[in-house]
């Protein structure tokens, strides 16, 4: 049986997850699917070693993630702001 303490840790992290999947860039890649995928496959662990390696995995995958949209964000200002307007007159 797994603590409950680490049962609400998975379902926060998927709940996290699905929220950042709403905004994936690639509609193609199917982020929900692959991600439920991902939980039903380890849905049966036990071994507490590896469900804690399950949640790092998973961890992993969101602050790589929250990563890809901060890039997408930065790029996308940059596009907005072009560096020949951010430089000082010239004399």
């Amino acid at each position: 049986m797994v603590a409950p303490e680490t049962r609400l840790r998975v379902l926060a992290l998927y709940k996290e997850l699905h929220r950042l999947g709403r905004d994936y860039p690639d509609p193609a890649y199917n982020f929900h699917g692959k991600l439920r995928g991902l939980f039903e496959k380890n849905r049966h662990l036990t071994d507490k070693a590896e469900i804690e390696k399950a949640i790092k995995l998973g961890e992993y995958i969101r602050n790589e993630t929250l990563a890809l949209y901060k890039l997408r964000k930065y790029r996308h200002l940059k596009r907005m702001y072009p560096s020949d307007s951010m430089s000082g007159p010239s004399s």
